[in-house]
């Protein structure tokens, strides 16, 4: 158990037996009332961020985590495989830890798996993604990247908008974070 004052950017803290990291706090002393830490945590099973503030001087339990690097093999319906790269140990993950985040998954790309005491909590992907087009309208000559856009399937069912010049067949980068289409990859 810590208190408060041992807050620092980053760490891993359990609240009403879920995980959560810190990702910002204030200590703040009002004029009248007691101290108080304000907090922004981000959930890790979602990726949430939840404000939420602790007295000075609570207790509050860290969990120590570590993050260990794997490759993706692959899925059957609700489950993924992964090897440690380290050590070539293969464990499986259930679609519902991965949340969104399986539509950015392709073969054999490596990512990090989180785990706080021996089990695995949750999934970090890179920032951004290749991936191939596999079902969008043609293209139309003339079109250019300043023009509209249009719906677009991509090889892991990722739906996103891209550029009308984009057509089936064109390896995309695409943002982890947000979704969304950032440039056609040569």
């Amino acid at each position: 158990m810590a208190t408060t004052t041992d807050f620092k950017r980053g760490i891993t803290l359990k609240i009403d037996g879920e995980l959560m990291t810190l990702y910002d706090f204030q200590h703040v002393k009002p004029g009248k009332g007691g101290a108080f830490v304000r907090t922004k945590l981000k959930r890790m099973k979602d990726g949430a961020i939840i404000d939420k503030n602790f007295r000075a001087g609570e207790k509050i339990e860290i969990v120590w985590i570590e993050e260990r690097k794997f490759q993706y093999l692959y899925n059957d319906e609700h489950l993924f495989f992964f090897m440690d790269t380290q050590n070539y140990e293969q464990i499986s993950l259930p679609s519902s830890l991965l949340s969104d985040k399986v539509l950015y998954l392709k073969e054999n790309k490596e990512i990090s798996i989180i785990f706080a005491e021996g089990k695995p909590v949750g999934v970090e992907i890179p920032t951004f993604c290749e991936l191939k087009v596999v079902e969008t309208d043609p293209g139309v000559k003339g079109d250019t990247a300043q023009g509209g856009s249009k719906p677009a399937t991509l090889e892991t069912r990722l739906k996103v908008s891209v550029p009308l010049f984009i057509n089936i067949g064109d390896t995309i980068k695409v943002d982890t974070r947000t979704g969304k289409y950032m440039e056609r990859v040569k």
